[in-house]
C-alpha cells in the first residue's frame, strides 16, 4: 500500500487524496485507450507497410512483429514528446505564476489522459516484452518500461510532480529516430544517405533530449527543493531514484549510439 493513500470509487489507490470518481474513470478510459491505440497502430502496420516496402512480405515472423511493434511505438513517441512540448511550454499549466496551486500538485484533465495514454502504450509494450521475450528487446527494455511506468502511475494516481514527468516523456522524442534506423537497417538502406543523416539525427537528438535534458532536470528539482520535499513519500524518494535509473540507462544507450554513428561515418567515407 501506498503511504498515504485510501480506497476510492470502483478501487483506485488514491494517493494524497487525490482521486475522485471522475478522475478515476477518466484514468481507467485513458489507459484503455492506450492500449487499444496500441492494438490499432499495430495492425494499420502490418497493413500498410507492403504498399511502402515490398519486401516486408519476405520476412520472417520475428522481424513482422518487431516492424509493426516499431510502428505503435513511434506513433507515442510522437504523441507524448508533443503532448509533453504543449504542456511544458505553451500552456499555461506549469508556468511559475500561472495558478495559485503550487507547481508540483498542478494537474488538468488533458495531462491526466496522456499519462494514462502512456500508462497503457508502456503496458502493452510490456506485455509484449514478456511474451515474446527476448525477441522485442532485452532486460534493459524491461527496466526501462518498469521505471517509466512506474513513475507514471505515481503521478497519474496522486496529481504530483506531472511537471517532471512530462519532462521525461518529452525524452521519447528521440525513438522515431531509433526506430527509422532499425526500418532501413531491416530494408537494406545501411550504406544510404538517409540512414547516415538519420544516425547524426539520432545522436544530437538523444544528445539534446535524453543527456542535456536530463541535466536541466536535476538542476530544475534541486533549486526547487523545497516544492519537491511537498510530494507524498513514496514519491519524493522515486523523484530522488527514478530519474537517475532512467540517465544512467540512457548514457549507456548513447555511448552505444556513439559508437554506430563513428562506425557508420567511417564506412561512408570509405565508400565515397
Amino acid at each position: 500500500m501506498f503511504p498515504c493513500s485510501n480506497m476510492l470509487g470502483p478501487g483506485l489507490i488514491s494517493i494524497a487524496g487525490h482521486a475522485t470518481p471522475i478522475k478515476e474513470l477518466l484514468w481507467l478510459l485513458s489507459l484503455f485507450a492506450g492500449i487499444i491505440i496500441c492494438k490499432i497502430v499495430y495492425q494499420l502496420t502490418g497493413a500498410i507497410s507492403p504498399f511502402f516496402f515490398t519486401g516486408y512480405v519476405k520476412l520472417d515472423w520475428q522481424k513482422k512483429l518487431e516492424w509493426n511493434n516499431r510502428g505503435f511505438s513511434t506513433f507515442h513517441a510522437l504523441l507524448v514528446a508533443a503532448a509533453s512540448l504543449y504542456l511544458l511550454l505553451e500552456s499555461d499549466l506549469f508556468r511559475d505564476g500561472a495558478q495559485d496551486e503550487l507547481m508540483i500538485n498542478r494537474t488538468s484533465a488533458f495531462s491526466d489522459s496522456i499519462l494514462g495514454i502512456s500508462a497503457g502504450y508502456f503496458l502493452a509494450d510490456l506485455a509484449m516484452i514478456f511474451y515474446y521475450f527476448p525477441a522485442l528487446g532485452g532486460m534493459e527494455y524491461v527496466l526501462h518500461h518498469g521505471l517509466s511506468m512506474f513513475a507514471i502511475v505515481q503521478s497519474l494516481l496522486s496529481g504530483q510532480a506531472q511537471m517532471y514527468i512530462f519532462m521525461v516523456l518529452f525524452t521519447e522524442s528521440t525513438t522515431p529516430f531509433v526506430n527509422l534506423r532499425w526500418y532501413l537497417d531491416v530494408a537494406g538502406q545501411k550504406n544510404s544517405r538517409l540512414y547516415v543523416c538519420n544516425g547524426v539525427a539520432l545522436f544530437l537528438g538523444w544528445l539534446v533530449a535524453r543527456i542535456l535534458l536530463f541535466l536541466f532536470f536535476f538542476y530544475h528539482m534541486f533549486s526547487h527543493f523545497d516544492l519537491i520535499k511537498k510530494v507524498y513519500p513514496l514519491g519524493f524518494y522515486s523523484l530522488l531514484t527514478v530519474p537517475p535509473g532512467l540517465a544512467l540507462l540512457n548514457i549507456v544507450w548513447f555511448w552505444k549510439i556513439a559508437k554506430g554513428l563513428i562506425k557508420t561515418l567511417r564506412k561512408a567515407r570509405h565508400s565515397q
